[in-house]
């Protein structure tokens, strides 16, 4: 009777379970809906590259993929860059947040980003169950970039002199149809930040900014920028939901929004303007983060908006 009793109970249970799950996904229809064939930009890099994130975050896009979303995938890579250029004893530093990128670092750069990184991560969605295909933003003119000019205070003269970067460059133009291209069949575009001058030299773009400029030039419905904190806080160390475009420009000038989130922000904000119906900035730590973000009333992270 007891033996009776235990699988009862244990029937009870799993059907409890079911049934939650049930209630999961009758939740997340009208997101399903509304995402159905919109085009979703991820930026995925940094410290939110983690063995266990990078397997959730294959999982994540693959189901985007399935569910009728169009995601396409810019990923960043500055840890592992570094790490090379010390490995191989190439001196490397950074100005204003941006590494000074001379010709041997370049090549370290196009090496980890196209060759390592970029593989890896089309790799884990394919394991996934996906169609992954590695892009370079120098395949077919993908990303089409200029050099970057920065203007810099000399300490001893006060005036105001350009900083020479190296072949650190900035999107100028975006190709789309390539993109569009794969995006008419179950291929997932994975692009490396890494774009080409006019003259055929390769530049090193910020991925937050490659994937900002890739949405504008698509149109995307979202762009979520994974990053490894939870998205914008206000003074009190709260975490801030939403924002409107002159709420996130006020923050930014009174200070609450300051030093790497400011590019975020500004990569957000001009997405935005470009077209793209929303931007998010997400902790990419939290296991399966983009679908609580896209399949749940909650959503998660910093929702930077219009209005």
């Amino acid at each position: 009777m007891a033996f009776s009793d235990d699988l009862g109970d244990k029937n009870l249970r799993s059907m409890a379970r079911w049934r939650s799950t049930a209630r999961v996904l009758v939740e997340a229809l009208p997101f399903i809906l509304q995402y159905d064939q919109k085009i979703v930009v991820v930026k995925f890099g940094g410290n939110a590259m983690s063995e266990e994130s990078a397997s959730d975050f294959s999982q994540d896009i693959v189901l985007m993929k399935q569910t009728g979303m169009e995601p396409i995938v810019v990923h960043g890579g500055g840890p592992q860059i570094g790490a090379m250029l010390k490995k191989l004893a190439i001196p490397s530093q950074f100005i204003d947040g941006l590494r000074v990128t001379d010709k041997a670092a370049m090549e370290v750069v196009e090496m980890v980003l196209t060759g390592s990184i970029n593989k890896q991560i089309v790799t884990g969605i394919n394991a996934a169950g996906g169609h992954a295909i590695g892009l370079s933003g120098t395949d077919a003119n993908l990303v089409v970039a200029r050099k970057l000019e920065r203007m810099k205070i000399d300490p001893e003269t006060h005036q105001s002199k350009p900083v020479d970067l190296g072949f650190v460059g900035e999107p100028e133009e975006i190709n789309p149809e390539v993109l569009r291209t794969f995006l008419k069949s179950d291929l997932i575009p994975v692009i490396a930040p890494v774009g080409v001058g006019r003259h055929g030299e390769s530049y090193n773009i910020n991925a937050d900014t490659v994937a900002g400029a890739v949405a504008g030039a698509t149109q995307a419905e979202r762009l979520v920028l994974l990053t490894d904190v939870e998205g914008v806080l206000d003074k009190d160390g709260k975490l801030i939901g939403k924002l409107s475009l002159s709420e996130a420009r006020t923050l930014i000038a009174d200070g609450t929004i300051s030093g790497g989130m400011i590019p975020k922000i500004e990569t957000a904000i001009e997405a935005v303007e470009s077209g793209v119906s929303a931007a998010v900035i997400l902790d990419g730590r939290i296991p399966h983060v983009l679908l609580l973000e896209l399949f749940t009333q909650h959503g998660a992270g910093t929702l930077i908006t219009a209005e």
